[in-house]
């Protein structure tokens, strides 16, 4: 048993049983034995590997539509690049040497990250210290400029909260102990006006999660863009409306209990990408959701792969093709993955996407 599986423990002994949303903000953030707050997870040697560890491709395409937006805006200087979660600091750093020949972009760039992890700000550090980031604990302190920002699995690991439907009301699920071991249980049931509009759409038993951290992201996001422009990447596996649960714990690449190991495993969810278009609407547009394969077809990753493959030859090349099928492949994470992107009424959409 981990340290933190015993704080959880006496938590609950004393308190009662624990929401699944404080109980992943434990398992990802407590200040001593959280799971992003001690390790970095990224890469073969770590737990899970994000697209920008895949290939540099990603960072590259992604920049390049962020500075085609900065393009169609007007070119605003300054102006706000910003990565929320930046991992390692490959996707920024990547998405930079892609735009160097942009004229005017990196003049105008003030790179922000939005990062909470000690461990991990050490090391985006260090991968960007010709760049000289800015970092901050949430969006909320991010200057009130036009904001071109990413979000590639970051909401995925926000903390969520289960409901399972039962008659005309909801059960959520929370974590307690049996026999000194943690466990999934149910409160009792009770009327959720939130989740009135998913009577229609569920039946008896059915699990809807919700992630009350996320609006508040994006609200903050689009109230920057529409007051200043800018626009903002949200790149994640999900889809558009929640349905089942999707809670995982992964280490070592593989699936994981979610309850066996706190802050040893890393915990996500799939996104609702319904719920983040909600809460930006009224403030900002919100683009369709699209698959990740084909909005990095629209950049012209084929192109691009095709670029670096004549200079590959062996292992590389071969790993370089597997990077490339990962990226977009109908098996992998082509369809798996989606692109949703807010941005600011008039103006058009980040290319890829579709208004």
């Amino acid at each position: 048993m981990t340290a933190l599986a015993e704080i959880l423990r006496a938590e609950i002994a004393a308190t009662g049983p624990m929401r699944l949303d404080a109980y992943m903000a434990a398992c990802l953030m407590h200040p001593q034995h959280g799971y992003y707050a001690t390790r970095d997870p990224f890469g073969k040697a770590g737990d899970f590997i994000t697209a920008p560890e895949i290939s540099q491709m990603f960072g590259e395409l992604v920049g390049l539509c962020l500075a085609q937006t900065w393009l169609d805006q007007g070119a605003p200087s300054p102006v706000s690049l910003v990565e929320f979660g930046p991992g390692r600091g490959t996707l920024m750093a990547d998405a930079l040497r892609a735009t160097r020949g942009v004229p005017g972009f990196h003049d105008a760039l003030q790179p922000h990250l939005v990062e909470t992890s000690p461990a991990l700000r050490a090391r985006q550090a260090d991968t960007l210290s010709s760049h000289a980031p800015t970092w901050h604990d949430s969006a909320c302190t991010l200057p009130d400029l036009p904001t071109l920002s990413i979000a590639n699995e970051f909401f995925d690991a926000l903390p969520i909260r289960q409901f399972q439907r039962q008659g005309d009301g909801w059960c959520e699920r929370v974590v307690g102990v049996s026999d000194d071991t943690l466990t999934l249980g149910l409160n009792s049931k009770r009327i959720e006006p939130a989740l009135d509009h998913r009577l229609d759409d569920t039946s008896q038993g059915d699990i809807v999660e919700t992630c009350p951290a996320a609006a508040p992201v994006v609200d903050a996001l689009a109230r920057r863009i529409a007051a200043h422009g800018g626009a903002a990447l949200v790149i994640d596996y999900g889809d558009w409306r929640s349905l089942g649960d999707t809670l995982q714990a992964v280490q070592g690449h593989d699936r994981a209990d979610i309850l066996a190991a706190p802050g040893s495993a890393d915990l996500s969810a799939h996104v609702d990408f319904e719920a983040l278009a909600d809460a930006a609407h009224g403030t900002c547009k919100t683009t369709r959701l699209t698959p990740q394969a084909l909005f990095l077809s629209r950049l012209g990753i084929t192109q691009r792969a095709e670029a670096l493959a004549a200079q590959m030859s062996g292992p590389t090349l071969e790993a370089h093709h597997a990077a490339f099928h990962r990226l977009t492949g109908r098996d992998e994470m082509g369809t798996l993955f989606k692109v949703m992107a807010l941005y600011p009424d008039g103006a058009a959409p980040p290319p890829g996407l579709d208004p």
